[in-house]
C-alpha cells in the first residue's frame, strides 16, 4: 500500500533523508521546510519517482501552518505517517549566560510547533483510525549536559508527549513513536553555534558520529514493523558515544 508521509524540516538532515528513503519504498511525499529552494531542487530530483507536493513555510507561524494544510492536493490530505523532525538547538552557554531569544525560538520550534502540528492532523487520523506519529526527540531529553538547558528540557516534552498520546490513543489504530538520536553529523551543530564552521567540526573531530541516513533507516524502519507492533522510544547513539560518571566538584567541600 502506497503511504502518504508528511515529513517537517525536510530540506536537510534526518528530514532530507527521511525524503529520499521514504521516496525509494514508494510513499509520497508532503515536505515542510523553510528554505524554499532547497526543498524545490529535493522536490525536483524526487518527483521522478513518487509525487511530492512542498509547504514552503516556517512551522513556527502557526496561521501559515493551518492555511498550507487545508490547501493540500487531494491526494495528501489524509496522512498517513506524520515525521515531526523540524528543531534545532540554538548555543551552547551555561543558563544563566544564554540568550533568551534563543531559549524561545527553541521551544517555539520544538515544543510548540510540533504540538501544534499533531493537533492539526490527529483528529484526521483518529476519524480514519489509522496513522503513525514519529516525533524526532533526542537523547538530550533524558541525559543532561553542560549548556543543553534549554535544548534538553524541550526534548525531554518531546519524550513525555509522545507517551501521553500514546496513552490518548490506546485502543486506536495509530503509532506513536519517539527516535532519540545521541551525536549525528548534520547541519545541527552549524545552526547551533550559528554558522560557525570551526565550532562545529571540532564536535565531530576524532569521533565517527551518526549519519542522517542512519536515522532515515531507523524511522523508516519503525513505520515498516507490523501493525500490532508500536516502538514507543528508540534511542540510537554511535559507537563512540556513551554515557559518562557523575560529575562532582570536589572544590565545593
Amino acid at each position: 500500500m502506497t503511504r502518504t508521509v508528511l515529513i517537517t524540516g525536510a530540506s536537510s538532515g534526518f528530514g532530507e533523508a527521511c525524503a529520499r528513503k521514504f521516496a525509494a519504498s514508494g510513499d509520497q511525499l508532503v515536505l515542510l521546510a523553510r528554505r524554499a529552494e532547497r526543498l524545490r531542487a529535493l522536490a525536483d530530483e524526487l518527483s521522478s519517482i513518487t509525487r511530492v507536493h512542498t509547504l514552503s513555510i516556517d512551522i513556527t507561524d502557526a496561521a501559515a501552518l493551518e492555511q498550507a494544510l487545508t490547501g493540500l492536493p487531494d491526494w495528501s490530505q489524509a496522512p498517513d505517517i506524520l515525521i515531526n523532525n523540524a528543531g534545532l538547538a540554538l548555543g551552547l552557554e551555561a543558563a544563566h549566560e544564554a540568550d533568551m531569544q534563543d531559549w524561545t525560538t527553541m521551544i517555539n520550534t520544538n515544543i510548540t510547533a510540533l504540538v501544534h502540528m499533531t493537533r492539526l492532523l490527529l483528529p484526521g487520523m483518529v476519524a480514519r483510525n489509522r496513522g503513525h506519529i514519529i516525533n524526532v526527540g533526542s537523547t538530550a531529553g533524558s541525559w543532561p549536559y553542560p549548556g543543553g538547558n534549554v535544548y534538553g528540557a524541550t526534548k525531554a516534552f518531546v519524550q513525555h508527549f509522545s507517551r501521553e498520546l500514546r496513552a490518548d490513543l490506546l485502543g486506536r489504530n495509530i503509532r506513536v513513536s519517539n527516535i532519540e538520536p545521541g551525536m549525528a553529523e548534520t547541519e545541527f551543530s552549524l545552526v547551533r553555534f550559528k554558522q560557525d564552521q570551526r565550532r562545529a567540526d571540532n564536535v565531530y573531530d576524532s569521533t565517527q558520529p551518526l549519519t542522517a541516513a542512519d536515522i532515515a533507516d531507523i524511522i523508516h524502519w519503525v513505520c515498516s514493523v507490523p501493525p500490532h507492533v508500536n516502538i514507543n522510544a528508540l534511542e540510537v547513539m554511535p559507537l563512540c558515544q556513551a554515557w559518562g560518571p557523575l560529575k562532582i566538584d570536589r572544590d565545593m567541600a
